[in-house]
């Protein structure tokens, strides 16, 4: 029974060795990334893990208007290999998922949620800890600083789901099931309403209080990091290719996302065996050059746009009643 995850990334190179060796520590049999237009180096990082055997690339070239995560979407669930992949997850280069039952690998996971068609991960909102700067190193380590409980204001899920039940997927869930009574789960294993992954276009479950958890599995969204790389979003682009202001500091997606009410280190339980992957990986002399040269790519460019005005026009009036 093999375990999928696909990605869709544009300028993401300091952060994509750690991303990928997770989640094969966690289990994944196959991860996808798709990129598009990237500048600091990240597809060649990933072309250099294809040609180690670590990952599948692809990069594509989006007509005006495309959005890269459905493009990415389409393109991955239309491979051949598809057809042996039992289970796929769609997550960004900013979320991990976490398992915390059995072992707190994948398929601990599927040993609870595995009856059903389509598991619905909710999002677990970890801040920025305090940190203005992105110098490099572990996010899982630097930021461990996350919201206390579940909460219906950002009840933001992921997707993990059987690619042959559904005729295709948005960034949050597969639609257009081809059985009307597909069984969607939390995380926990309990049923939940089906009717989103019917619709079109709907992004989220709308499940009551009562089946927002993060029991067995949840997706540790990362969306802020350190501020700089949080407000460096305006410059990479929306991976739905829309237009908003929701990457300004003091914004409504910035104060929902960026938890800060707990300490939850349970992640780095298998930091030994991620470390050990990535210290096997950096031994190529090509791919630690490619990676020091994203991280430098980052700063530059960082240096470049961040300057005080543009902080300053990123920046909305504080909110005193959030």
């Amino acid at each position: 029974m093999k375990t999928a995850l696909v990605s869709c990334m544009k300028n993401e190179g300091p952060f994509v060795l750690e991303w990928v060796a997770y989640h094969k520590v966690m289990g994944f049999d196959d991860i996808y990334v798709v990129t598009n237009d990237c500048t600091d180096g990240t597809d060649h990082i990933l072309e250099r893990l294809q040609a180690m055997g670590v990952v599948h690339h692809h990069d594509q070239t989006l007509a005006q208007g495309q959005s890269p995560q459905v493009s990415g979407l389409t393109h991955v669930l239309a491979l051949p290999q598809m057809a042996d992949t039992a289970w796929l997850l769609h997550i960004d280069a900013d979320e991990f998922l976490r398992v915390s039952a059995g072992g707190g690998r994948v398929q601990d996971l599927l040993e609870v949620c595995g009856h059903a068609d389509n598991i619905a991960l909710m999002w677990r909102p970890f801040g920025n800890s305090g940190q203005r700067f992105w110098r490099g190193g572990s996010v899982l380590r630097s930021f461990l600083r996350a919201q206390g409980r579940p909460r219906q204001a950002n009840s933001g899920h992921k997707s993990m789901f059987r690619p042959g039940k559904f005729e295709y997927a948005t960034d949050h869930m597969p639609k257009m099931p081809s059985d009307p009574d597909v069984l969607c789960v939390n995380s926990a294993g309990e049923a939940i309403r089906n009717a989103s992954v019917k619709h079109p276009s709907r992004a989220r479950y709308r499940m009551a209080q009562d089946q927002l958890t993060w029991d067995v599995a949840c997706i540790h969204h990362y969306a802020v990091r350190s501020l700089d790389v949080f407000l460096m979003k305006n410059d990479r682009g929306d991976g739905m290719g829309h237009e908003h202001q929701k990457y300004y500091l003091n914004s409504k997606f910035y104060r929902r996302h960026n938890g800060d009410d707990v300490v939850d280190a349970g992640i780095l339980q298998h930091m030994d065996e991620v470390d050990a992957l990535i210290s096997d990986w950096l031994g190529d002399p090509a791919l630690r050059q490619l990676e020091q040269y994203a991280l430098r790519k980052f700063q530059d460019r960082r240096d470049q746009f961040l300057t005080p005005e543009r902080i300053a026009a990123l920046t909305m009036p504080a909110d005193p009643a959030n």
